[in-house]
């Protein structure tokens, strides 16, 4: 759905939230989204090491009980 919008309806969607916002809201709201999108990566990144972790511990434990 993303792929389809191009140049000009970024453009206009950058226009319509600088009417809706204001000049002075719209940086405001870019870094809030920016941060938001940090701790979702970050968050996402903890997830997956986690479950590595996990894989690999359970690796070394059916390991273990073979012996």
């Amino acid at each position: 759905m993303l792929a389809n919008i191009g140049i000009p309806g970024l453009i206009l969607i950058l226009v319509i939230a600088l009417v809706i916002f204001g000049p002075k809201k719209l940086p405001e709201i870019g870094r809030a989204v920016g941060q938001t999108f940090r701790e979702f990566k970050n968050s996402t990144k903890d997830l997956i090491e986690d479950e590595k972790e996990n894989v690999k511990a359970l690796a070394d434990t059916a390991g273990t009980e073979k012996k």
